[in-house]
């Protein structure tokens, strides 16, 4: 009985924080010295908190439902969900680190060198995919016709996903040190 009401509880806790991630997600905005289809937003943190206190499994579904839902509300401009499967990879990229490091190491500063690993593979990540799939895939698929893609890469996509990494840092850290208690009793309940 008791394992039962745990798992509708993650059940009910992933689709509160794939919606709370989702409304993030529509909060989006660009930073000015980029190129204007990259847009911040902080819809990583609740995917990140789903990984922490319940697993990487619930990390990705969250990351998962937001880009689901995403789609189904904003829709796509090229008809192909290309921006919401890149950032699915994304945030996978982001969090399954932060996740493997915290693990080992339940501290502040495992958490720390956590989002510092996540923001280097996300980077470094993304700059690879783009350049494979992702920038191929909106070219084809929006006309865009020929461009430097090596320079949409080292000039806009690997600085902006260190600059979002670095503020998803901030952020976390700020919010650990708030729920750090409610983080150690979820964690306690469901991975421990």
């Amino acid at each position: 009985m008791k394992h039962q009401k745990l798992k509708l509880r993650s059940f009910v806790t992933i689709a509160m924080l794939s919606s709370i991630s989702f409304i993030l997600m529509l909060l989006n905005f660009p930073l000015p010295w980029f190129p204007v289809f990259l847009q911040i937003d902080f819809s990583d943190v609740p995917a990140l908190i789903a990984a922490i206190t319940m697993g990487p499994l619930a990390g990705i579904l969250v990351e998962l439902f937001k880009n689901i839902l995403d789609w189904i509300f904003s829709g796509a401009p090229t008809g192909v969900p290309v921006g919401h499967m890149a950032n699915f990879v994304t945030g996978i990229l982001f969090i399954l680190p932060v996740y493997y490091i915290y693990k080992k190491l339940p501290t502040i500063k495992g958490l720390t060198f956590g989002l510092v690993v996540g923001t280097i593979t996300m980077s470094v990540g993304m700059s690879l995919l783009n350049y494979v799939a992702f920038l191929p895939m909106y070219s084809y698929f929006l006309g865009w016709g020929s461009f430097d893609m090596k320079e949409t890469i080292v000039l806009g996509i690997l600085p902006f996903n260190i600059v979002k990494g670095i503020m998803l840092l901030v952020i976390v850290i700020v919010l650990f040190r708030t729920m750090r208690v409610w983080i150690e009793n979820q964690r306690a309940q469901y991975l421990l």
